[in-house]
């Protein structure tokens, strides 16, 4: 049986292509950025906070994987180039005009806020799409995008100033982001070269005691997958609990 080209993955109808396609743990683990930095702001509004997580989830979750799997179809989903394109496309639009319904709606001109929306527009497209030779597909772009962006954009969603310590904090989040999802590139893209471009992997380790222990595909992608299912939690449990100091 083929290795499926994601621990995540299911097999089945419409339903387990749905959850392939959206990628489950790193969709919760991205939109959680977005949780931690409005809940960083010095007061949460939930409406906000809401839209904020649901616009990331439709930019994120949806169009960027929906692109993703559009070039060559990595997940062997049964979805068609153009559904792919057309929920893409939805799906950002969808996004955009929540943010500026933020950016506009509450308290007066949110003129932060209004220029984060282009720029996660460009964010998702010129690296979904490796687009001026590819020059932004790359881990540090990611870990920007996809990492410090959402914390900043959640807390420019709740709070637009600079309040000394808040934004200190902002910044401080933003910059644990950017580090923690480096770190799931540099862990994600062995373990997707393993089940999805790897036919056989051969070799062992021989220990200090003469011991060996022989290499195959599952002892190599154990301690990625591991670390990958352990940070995803470990970050969305962060999130949650500053978010609970609100409550």
């Amino acid at each position: 049986m083929a290795e499926a080209p994601a621990y995540y993955a299911r097999r089945g109808g419409l339903l387990a292509d749905c959850w392939t396609l959206l990628h489950p743990p790193y969709t919760l683990w991205h939109l959680s950025y977005a949780v931690l930095g409005a809940a960083i702001a010095p007061e949460v509004s939930w409406t906000p906070l809401v839209v904020t997580v649901v616009a990331f989830f439709l930019a994120v979750g949806v169009a960027a994987h929906a692109l993703d799997e559009r070039a060559g179809h990595p997940l062997g989903t049964r979805f068609g180039d153009g559904g792919l394109v057309v929920a893409a496309a939805l799906s950002l639009l969808a996004a955009a005009a929540l943010g500026v319904y933020g950016a506009f709606r509450w308290d007066g001109t949110n003129w932060p806020l209004a220029l984060a929306v282009p720029v996660g527009l460009v964010l998702v497209v010129a690296y979904n799409l490796e687009l001026a030779g590819g020059r932004l597909h790359n881990d540090l772009t990611f870990a920007l995008g996809w990492g410090g962006f959402p914390v900043v954009v959640g807390y420019l969603a709740q709070f637009p100033g600079a309040d000394g310590a808040h934004a200190l904090a902002m910044v401080a989040a933003a910059g644990a982001a950017v580090a923690l999802t480096y770190a799931q590139r540099r862990l994600s893209t062995p373990a997707r070269q393993l089940r999805r471009r790897t036919t056989a992997v051969a070799g062992s380790v021989e220990s200090a005691d003469g011991s060996v222990v022989p290499l195959d595909r599952d002892t190599l992608l154990a301690p990625l997958e591991g670390a990958l299912r352990a940070l995803s939690w470990g970050v969305s449990l962060v999130a949650l609990a500053v978010l609970l100091t609100h409550a």
